[in-house]
């Protein structure tokens, strides 16, 4: 089957790889219909990705169709995919955390992912996109990282929160904020982006490079959440944040962070690390996409076919702006459309 991998930094090719006939005992084999571009593949295509090793087939935002009946799963349901694959045994998982397993295999990350025509998933690792297209079964997996960046922070109706970073996983934790009846205020660098926030009706948007705090502001927010991948940005978020507040840290980025002790403790600020999902995350997504809460339509920018991604990935990696969502449809793609 062909492959799309990063076989090293800046070099994206198409590959030929073995396909699936078989999968071990609890897994499922999927023949895949679409897969969402994010951050991470741009970044594993940059060589920034902090746990990754080449080569690599991407694609980890995904949707496809059963292959055939297995572990309670009927041939051609229509599925998204959960990423992250846990060992199950160590503290976190056994604490209801696998999402940050200390052996966790994200797929298209720690192991090899879905830009292909089928792949192998544990039976655990499928939901039922029954009731979505193909389209927004694909959207799951990164609206649920702002989900549960959302859970994370114990956002509220008439908090006042601030994401900083109006990239697709910073519109994610937007979106859910608002429907948890939060204020949403936006920060980011780039007109464009401000300008795909506001298709989606947010209103309070504001350059990074102006003065933010002003007015009835000036005490800061409630809850702040980086979605940057900067690390100045996320160093000056620190002072974003009111007096008994939180801020959260979705985006990854390598090396250190540092920031004022003081400020940190005069604020008694709560801290929370956001690290990719689960389950309830995934299933709070699928019903606001499947009930209209989010429109699915409003996020995805561009369909691709993979025959053109060795081209427009460097270009998508090299300007995104004003690109809410990429999506690549794969062999099992039909129609896209809900």
């Amino acid at each position: 089957m062909v492959s799309g991998v990063c076989v090293e930094p800046g070099e994206f090719r198409l590959l030929e790889r073995d396909l699936p006939v078989a999968a071990p005992d609890g897994w499922v084999l999927v023949d895949l219909a679409a897969a969402g571009l994010c951050g991470t593949d741009y970044h594993i295509f940059e060589g920034k990705h902090p746990y990754l090793e080449y080569p690599r087939v991407i694609g980890h935002e995904l949707s496809g169709y059963v292959t055939e009946d297995a572990e309670g799963w009927k041939k051609g349901q229509l599925v998204t995919i959960n990423p992250y694959i846990a060992c199950g045994k160590c503290r976190a998982c056994l604490r209801g955390k696998p999402n940050c397993c200390m052996s966790i295999g994200v797929l298209g990350v720690h192991r090899d992912g879905g830009m292909c025509e089928r792949i192998a998933v544990p039976a655990s690792n499928l939901y039922d996109a029954s009731k979505l297209s193909e389209r927004d079964a694909a959207l799951v997996e990164f609206l649920a990282i702002g989900a549960h960046a959302v859970r994370r922070s114990e956002a509220a109706a008439g908090d006042r929160v601030l994401v900083t970073g109006a990239g697709p996983i910073g519109l994610g934790a937007a979106l859910f904020a608002r429907l948890a009846g939060a204020e949403v205020h936006i920060m980011d660098m780039s007109e464009e982006r401000l300008g795909s926030a506001r298709s989606l009706g947010f209103l309070h948007l504001h350059l990074a490079d102006q003065p933010l705090l002003v007015g009835e502001l000036e005490d800061g927010f409630d809850v702040v959440f980086d979605a940057t991948g900067n690390p100045k940005a996320m160093e000056a978020g620190f002072l974003h944040v009111a007096h008994g507040g939180t801020y959260v840290l979705v985006s990854v980025v390598k090396g250190d962070l540092t920031f004022s002790d003081a400020e940190f403790h005069k604020r008694e600020m709560r801290l929370v690390g956001s690290r990719n999902a689960q389950t309830p995350d995934f299933l709070h997504v699928m019903e606001a996409l499947s009930s209209g809460a989010i429109d699915g339509g409003k996020l995805v920018s561009t369909v691709l076919s993979l025959d053109e991604l060795p081209k427009r990935l460097p270009e998508l990696a090299a300007d995104r702006s004003g690109l809410i969502k990429a999506l690549v449809a794969l062999p099992a793609w039909r129609s896209g459309h809900a």
